[in-house]
């Protein structure tokens, strides 16, 4: 199709006013900031060529071509995935401070441990879920999206949306000062090397997993245990203040964590899933390749 007699710039200014809901759509299929990028690029170029007299409803068409374009990264990803070192995280982001902070579904959809049961679907099914659950797409809608039946869409959606119920943590909508004070205290507990202490911090069954595909050392399996997770941690901060360790304090998918700085070392980011003040998760994210989406703040929207 050709731009008509649309304005040049007109489609750049529709692009933009819709980004964040389109990265978010991308990185919710993929997991990934830096291929959401990515995938912006390609999918502007797409809409560049498009004449606007023929498109009604702009929201949608823009989110059609970035959802294929997202499926064909994800469906790539799955193959380099099978060669992954040790456990796999989403690649962590810094979220806008201007984002709404009241939409539970939005901010759910972006935390981590979503993320992680997003990942166990095919592309096919994630895309589906995401398109229908989060963004509020129809049924016909998704299916001209995807190039599918509207009945398939229905199956795949209701498959999904299965999956994720049967795999769905807790999701508590973050406070930030109580989860300020609760990192403070899981750092100072870290950096006293007093096991008790850090053990209060920490939930019984607290689960810690570091990603690294092993350019960084890290556990290669995920550590389960409030006593043994503990160990695991003050033999990293012992080991970091031989090394001049340096921490920065961050929100990491809307979640609180800190980065981490050492002398010789990549260093890494650590953000945590605090619920009932207690610190059910810790990610920590040791690949440097997956640390670009810290580098800007990122907008997300539904709308």
């Amino acid at each position: 199709m050709t731009t008509g007699d649309a304005e040049p710039d007109e489609h750049l200014r529709v692009f933009i006013e819709h980004r964040p809901l389109l990265f978010t759509i991308a990185y919710e299929i993929l997991g990934a900031a830096t291929e959401s990028d990515d995938v912006l690029q390609e999918s502007y170029q797409r809409w560049a060529a498009v004449d606007l007299s023929g498109v009604d409803d702009r929201r949608a068409y823009l989110a059609k071509i970035v959802t294929r374009q997202a499926l064909n990264a994800a469906r790539t990803a799955m193959r380099r995935r099978e060669d992954y070192i040790g456990p796999w995280l989403p690649e962590p982001i810094l979220l806008d401070e201007n984002d709404p902070v009241d939409d539970v579904v939005l901010a759910e959809s972006v935390s981590t441990a979503m993320l992680v049961v997003l990942q166990s679907l095919s592309p096919d099914e994630r895309a589906v879920f995401v398109l229908r659950e989060v963004f509020g797409f129809a049924h016909d809608e998704i299916a001209a999206m995807l190039g599918k039946s509207a009945a398939a869409v229905r199956q795949t959606a209701h498959r999904a949306r299965g999956h994720v119920q049967s795999r769905r943590p807790r999701y508590t909508p973050a406070d930030d000062e109580a989860a300020a004070e609760v990192t403070r205290a899981f750092l100072d507990a870290a950096s006293s090397g007093e096991i008790d202490a850090l053990i209060g911090a920490l939930a019984p069954d607290v689960t810690f997993i570091a990603d690294s595909d092993g350019k960084a050392s890290a556990a290669r399996r995920p550590i389960q245990g409030a006593q043994r997770v503990a160990r695991v941690l003050r033999g990293f901060v012992t080991t970091g203040v031989r090394r001049d360790m340096r921490i920065e304090l961050l929100s990491i998918n809307g979640m609180p964590g800190f980065s981490v700085e050492l002398t010789g070392d990549p260093g890494g980011v650590f953000w945590l899933d605090v619920v009932d003040g207690r610190i059910q998760h810790i990610y920590a994210m040791r690949n440097p390749d997956k640390l670009g989406g810290l580098d800007t703040p990122r907008s997300i929207a539904r709308n």
